[in-house]
């Protein structure tokens, strides 16, 4: 069905409106897919690169991922951690 064509009693002109707006969402949408596409390529080749001058990047991961958490909850789970490992003796 093309939407573009002349409002007709069954569809009116604010049918069309409609169309052509659902289609400028769509494209804003596609758009933003291929913007994250290439975002997550940049963010591989800066990972492969940092492996290439030797560093650890799946430590470079939880680096990233703790800087994105608050200090307390951090703080909170290494004192689980200890805890947990003290009680299976891994101290």
């Amino acid at each position: 069905m093309d939407m573009t064509q002349a409002p007709t009693a069954d569809r009116p002109d604010s049918y069309n409106v409609t169309a052509d707006e659902l289609r400028q969402f769509i494209e804003r949408y596609e758009r933003l897919e291929a913007e994250k596409k290439d975002i997550a390529d940049a963010q591989k080749e800066v990972m492969a690169e940092a492996k290439g001058r030797g560093y650890d990047t799946k430590i470079m991961r939880k680096v990233i991922a703790l800087r994105k958490r608050q200090p307390d909850d951090i703080a909170e789970e290494e004192a689980i951690l200890e805890m947990y490992k003290e009680a299976l003796g891994m101290r």
